[in-house]
């Protein structure tokens, strides 16, 4: 016999290929059962990071991860975390302890529905079927791109798992746990009904120890009716400025080549949301990021094409320049796996959507194309400034204003130092960001070569204090890569603790902070607005000392020789981390946020 949490890490081993964990009385015995069956464990020092480090993981590596820990506290500490995993479609298991079986204690809470508040399921599981469950949660997790939980009663966590057919025609003295009499067959009924799965009747999937999270997504999809891509072809067809849109549903759907192949068909412009950059194949004519990471000039280009063909693409209000994306009268394809409303445009335009798998449904028009043998339209030859340095690359880099980078109040152009720093970026490199005003700089001046290679943990569910943690994903995910987080003086004050294990976890790290002594898009919104700022502001924070004292190589940035620090730490091999406590104004507005200002009413 085996007890259940040994006989749950042998299930989850079959899933998952790394554990990230807070440990605790609920799941100290889950962590050394994992530990023994080969699963490599990270420790993070905030139950949130626990969630947020698995999620980093699963959104660069394409793979599920665990994430654990103990109950009560534990697993209120890790909802803000798993609510943004929950909204970022991240499939990963959380592993917690649960209350006892035979009732709650003065410390436990009702995980189950508190999960269920944040649309995440939950297993608890019992000392039958185990395989079952995991197998089932791990299905769902990947069919429904969403976290799911799993509870190990704390009673339960050494019994001993039984088979409920054998225990329930077998003779003898009744095994018992927790005084339950494991004979009894109301007992073996509830067990089987917790295993249940109540969304989907089918047979549990086979175990899978690495999925790409995209896979399941795309396997729920039906195909779009003819009729639809009759209507899409046609327009496609007579297109006269044609662009294509991905967004990163297309990367989960790894329609890469497919993607290339219709807009070289079409002679297609193409552009990509934040989290898709670099999915094309040939960059020649491509517009960038769009909405307000976006270059203005391209973004003035992007409002010409007269059919775009968005894949993949949730269109959220930062995406679509809060309706301004698109230019009156567009045609708009739009490709997703789910039925999606309209977003909400300045302008008229005509939506068709195509319900379907990303991948498949682009085929499927190529196809078309070809067999039709539609010849591109030459727009994107046409368009002037595409050329390296051109007017639709160039970003304006505050050098132009403050020729030293340095603004009037005396502390660094954010524009300036973002330039700087994308220079000096290692090629291979894995850009995470927390959330916050700064979003902008990385988003617009730092290099990304593939869609897996920038991710925005936090952005999903509008939180910051996120970041610090996510550097363990990353890590763990592509070793032998540098690990880059942007992240700000709120947030980092926010998630402080695992600065520690960004440093520990990373052999090759670099953190920029963005201190601007404040909550930088509350000033730039509600300060605007003419509320007092003094409660948004945050006393200096020494985040360089604060490194330092943890074994990384703390440099304070007052100017941009500074930041020559980071090439001198590149040179000598790009080992251990370097934390870049960056001192910028505040007087330095992101595009982006300059779109927030003006649809909240704001004449800036």
């Amino acid at each position: 016999m085996s007890s259940l949490t040994r006989t749950l890490a042998r299930a989850l081993a079959r899933h998952a290929d790394h554990t990230f964990g807070l440990v605790g009385n609920g799941n100290a015995h889950l962590v050394e059962s994992l530990a023994a069956e080969g699963v490599p464990y990270t420790a993070v020092r905030h139950e949130a990071g626990t969630v947020a480090a698995a999620d980093a993981y699963t959104r660069v590596s394409g793979r599920i991860a665990i994430a654990t820990t103990t109950y009560g506290a534990g697993f209120t500490n890790a909802l803000t975390a798993l609510a943004e995993a929950a909204r970022a479609r991240t499939p990963m298991l959380l592993v917690v302890g649960e209350a006892p079986s035979t009732g709650v204690r003065q410390w436990d809470v009702d995980q189950e529905m508190l999960a269920a508040a944040l649309g995440v399921r939950t297993h608890i599981l019992s000392v039958a079927n185990i395989d079952r469950t995991v197998d089932r949660a791990a299905s769902s997790a990947l069919r429904l791109g969403l976290p799911v939980v799993l509870g190990i009663p704390y009673d339960l966590v050494n019994a001993e798992v039984v088979d409920a057919q054998a225990a329930g025609s077998g003779s003898g003295a009744a095994p018992t746990t927790g005084g339950i009499d494991l004979n009894d067959p109301a007992v073996i009924a509830a067990l089987s009904a917790s295993v249940a799965d109540t969304v989907v009747a089918a047979p549990a999937a086979p175990a899978t120890p690495a999925l790409a999270p995209g896979a399941a997504l795309a396997a729920r999809a039906a195909g779009p009716a003819g009729h639809q891509l009759e209507a899409a072809l046609d327009a496609l067809v007579e297109a006269e400025r044609p662009l294509v849109l991905a967004g990163h549903g297309a990367h989960l759907a790894d329609a890469s080549a497919e993607l290339g192949r219709i807009a070289e068909a079409l002679g297609a412009l193409t552009a990509s949301t934040a989290l898709a950059r670099g999915i094309f194949p040939d960059a020649r004519f491509d517009l960038g990021v769009t909405g307000g990471f976006g270059q203005a000039e391209a973004m003035a280009t992007f409002a010409t094409a007269d059919v775009v063909l968005v894949v993949g693409a949730s269109l959220n209000q930062f995406t679509m320049r809060f309706g301004e994306l698109f230019g009156a009268g567009a045609t708009v394809i739009r490709i997703d796996d789910e039925q999606v409303p309209a977003p909400a445009t300045a302008h008229p335009v005509t939506h068709l959507l195509l319900q379907g798998d990303a991948r498949a449904t682009v085929a499927a028009l190529a196809d078309a194309l070809e067999v039709a043998g539609h010849a591109p339209s030459g727009w994107r030859e046409s368009v002037a400034g595409l050329e390296p340095g051109g007017a639709l690359r160039r970003r304006p880099t505050g050098l132009d204003v403050h020729p030293e980078g340095v603004c009037p109040d005396g502390r660094l152009d954010p524009r300036s130092v973002a330039t700087r720093i994308g220079e000096l970026l290692p090629t291979d490199h894995h850009i995470t960001t927390d959330g916050g005003h700064f979003l902008g700089w990385a988003n617009m001046y730092w290099p990304v070569a593939s869609p897996e290679r920038l991710i925005m943990v936090g952005t999903a569910y509008q939180t910051i204090g996120l970041g610090f943690p996510t550097v363990a994903g990353v890590a763990a995910a592509a070793p032998g890569t540098t690990t880059v987080l942007s992240t700000g003086d709120g947030g980092g004050l926010m998630a402080l603790a695992d600065l520690e294990t960004a440093i520990r976890t990373s052999p090759s790290g670099i953190i920029v902070v963005w201190n601007d002594g404040a909550y930088g898009a509350e000033v730039h919104l509600y300060g605007v607005m003419g509320l007092d700022q003094e409660p948004m502001l945050i006393p200096e924070v020494d985040f360089a000392g604060i490194a330092s004292a943890l074994g990384a190589r703390g440099v304070r940035v007052d100017t941009l020789a500074d930041l020559d620090a980071l090439a001198s730490w590149g040179a000598e091999g790009a080992r251990g981390t370097i934390l870049l406590d960056c001192r910028i104004s505040r007087s330095v507005v992101a595009d982006y946020q300059r779109e927030i200002q003006r649809a909240n009413g704001l004449d800036v």
